[in-house]
């Protein structure tokens, strides 16, 4: 999870080993099955806003035989290093992913996306679940935020520092932890079927950089959406907790799969 505009390279390199230990594992058996009995030929695999390839990094090992990646971000500096990390067996593309038509996923065997969907709005994710199931493919997308964070100890403000960072992250008409639900109605209605599983970070001592940094972007945002909470005592007190490896969080989020068709 993160806050709106924490897309640096360092960010993401900081959280990649959390959120491979978060994402789903047991959806990659549905998975698997589905391309394994379509297969025929190269798995071509679509990553939506791919940032640095961390994706490619966690799921190509899980994924059967030959694959070549198209990567897709709107960053090209991000682009950049994910095609490097990716090698020969990955294609870039820049632009906006909202925009992409179920004719551009032509050929293509997976779409997948991590810590995407809560950042778009209603709207996008239509157009996004029209493309996907316009085109009959599957997807794989990892890391929704829910809204849910469970801090300890626990705070007294825990509870309002959540619910301003939740509203700061709907600003824009973006969907933020609404987005795991919207997604299955999105696809349920055009005849998709939508598997789920939880897929939290968990945060302490082991990974106490994450745990500060995250921080720093949660309470930021939530003060700044809501002015009069004590930010800068609160997130003094926490920080001290994590630098004493005392503070744990559990950071809520859930994974998608989509398969064509409904279930039988």
């Amino acid at each position: 999870m993160s806050a709106p505009g924490t897309f640096s390279p360092d960010w993401l390199a900081l959280r990649e080993p959390a959120d491979a230990a978060a994402r789903a594992v047991d959806l990659l058996g549905p998975l698997r099955a589905h391309l394994a009995a379509r297969a025929d030929g190269p798995l071509v695999v679509r990553d939506l806003g791919c940032g640095t390839g961390s994706m490619h990094r966690w799921l190509a090992g899980w994924l059967p035989g030959p694959q070549r990646w198209i990567l897709h971000d709107r960053d090209p500096g991000l682009l950049a290093r994910a095609s490097a990390s990716v090698g020969a067996a990955a294609e870039t593309r820049e632009g906006d992913i909202t925009s992409l038509t179920a004719a551009d996923l032509a050929g293509t065997s997976l779409v997948t996306a991590s810590a995407l969907l809560d950042l778009l709005t209603g709207a996008e994710l239509d157009r996004l679940a029209a493309a996907i199931t316009g085109a009959g493919r599957p997807a794989l997308l990892a890391l929704s935020v829910t809204g849910r964070v469970e801090l300890t100890p626990p705070d007294p403000f825990d509870a309002g520092f959540a619910a301003a960072f939740n509203a700061h992250q709907r600003r824009g008409a973006r969907l933020g932890p609404a987005a795991p639900d919207a997604a299955a109605r999105a696809f349920e209605r055009r005849g998709a079927t939508v598997w789920t599983s939880p897929s939290p970070w968990r945060l302490g001592p082991e990974r106490a950089a994450l745990t500060a940094e995250w921080l720093r972007g949660w309470v930021g945002a939530a003060v700044e959406e809501s002015p009069g909470l004590p930010g800068e005592t609160y997130l003094r007190q926490r920080l001290d907790a994590c630098a004493a490896g005392e503070l744990h969080a559990v950071v809520h989020h859930r994974d998608l799969l989509v398969l064509p068709g409904a279930a039988s």
